[in-house]
């Protein structure tokens, strides 16, 4: 019987698990990078545009203050991170898996319509389990020796 111990080697050695912290602290990274990017490059650009700062852009109501430019500025910092994590990541990653089913050698066929009422009944069904008309059998295919 393995101990905790062991369990947790096992566990911690798993190449799923290094690879899930790498990608963490990669996309830690990256988020503090486009944060930065959009505060300090993207918004004043958009400021020298409209003459204003977006960090100072504030209005107050009851003594309760409301930094609408610094929402701003994460707003766009999400967009930006989604947007660079799907054109990055998730569209050639969703393109490789396409390529790799379409190349992927198509499954046997385990049903065929029944020639009276086209319901889908399995291969060696001799009767269709929905109108009860008897089904002709069907050859088996030919397998590569």
């Amino acid at each position: 019987m393995a101990t905790i111990r062991q369990d947790f080697a096992k566990f911690i050695e798993r190449g799923n698990l290094v690879q899930l912290a790498i990608a963490f602290v990669m996309g830690a990274a990256f988020a503090a990078l486009v944060t930065a990017l959009v505060g300090d490059i993207i918004t004043p650009l958009i400021g020298v545009a409209g003459k204003f700062n977006f960090s100072s852009w504030v209005f107050t109501v009851n003594g309760s203050i409301f930094m609408q430019g610094a929402f701003l500025n994460s707003l766009l910092t999400f967009i930006v991170v989604s947007l660079v994590v799907f054109f990055a990541i998730a569209l050639p990653y969703q393109r490789y898996q396409d390529r790799k089913a379409a190349r992927a050698p198509k499954a046997a066929p385990t049903t065929r319509p029944c020639p009276e009422c086209l319901t889908s009944i399995p291969i060696a069904a001799k009767r269709c389990s929905a109108c009860t008309s008897s089904v002709p059998p069907v050859e088996p295919a030919p397998t590569a020796a």
